[in-house]
């Protein structure tokens, strides 16, 4: 997979290097802002409840 996306960039290896860093950055960023307040808001890790009885 990571030789396919190495082949499919355009440029030389610096180019390539800072455009995957670039294109690494912004899956993580969408993870953090998008994806994973979506998955918490539906899983129930924080729903804790004690009984009393």
């Amino acid at each position: 997979m990571y030789a396919w996306w190495w082949r499919l960039l355009p440029g030389p290896w610096w180019l390539r290097a800072l455009v995957s860093l670039l294109v690494a950055a912004a899956v993580v960023a969408v993870c953090f802002t998008v994806v994973f307040p979506y998955v918490a808001d539906r899983l129930a890790i924080n729903d804790g409840t004690v009984d009393g009885s």
